[in-house]
């Protein structure tokens, strides 16, 4: 994996934070980049992950799930909606939520209780971007890019940032390692 020097990628949405740019070129890496990311996480922490269908969402919060030693295997819950996975020690539990289907922002996911979970455990949302920001100020936006069409490329361009005075002094850099 490698980190291009630019610090952030003005095609991005306008956010006031700290972002790192990461080139990821396998499944495998994608992994490991969320092991990485589980070493930053802490209890209340909210992750944001966009990028198109097949993008790696998934294979990234697999890896995180390995990196903060949850129990049961890191799958899609596209059709649950959300699945939580407690912890198998004294680490933190992973509530993994998928809201492509659901249309609505925050109103309509209230039902998941995510604002209960949050305080206790790191909750990761795919296609949660103008769904759940209001559970928080502070949270990591995660955006995968991949070629789209007719391609076999595994080349992922991941933009992390870190939003909101929880993540001023994280060194997300760390991540690029």
């Amino acid at each position: 994996m490698e980190a291009p020097a630019a610090p952030h990628n003005p095609a991005e949405p306008a956010q006031h934070g700290v972002s790192v740019q990461i080139t990821v070129s396998s499944p495998e890496q994608m992994q490991e980049l969320g092991r990485r990311l589980a070493k930053l996480l802490r209890p209340g922490d909210l992750v944001m992950l966009n990028g198109e269908l097949g993008a790696g969402k998934t294979t990234l919060t697999r890896g995180l799930g390995e990196g903060l030693g949850v129990r049961g295997a890191v799958t899609s819950p596209t059709f649950v909606i959300a699945r939580v996975h407690p912890s198998l020690g004294d680490g933190l539990p992973l509530v993994h939520v998928d809201a492509y289907r659901l249309g609505g922002g925050l109103d309509e996911m209230e039902d998941l209780d995510l604002d209960v979970s949050l305080p206790d455990s790191v909750i990761v949302v795919e296609w949660g971007e103008g769904k759940v920001e209001e559970l928080t100020d502070d949270r990591l936006h995660v955006v995968i890019h991949r070629a789209v069409g007719d391609t076999t490329d595994e080349v992922r361009h991941v933009t992390v940032t870190g939003l909101g005075d929880r993540w001023a002094p994280v060194d997300l850099s760390l991540l690029a390692s």
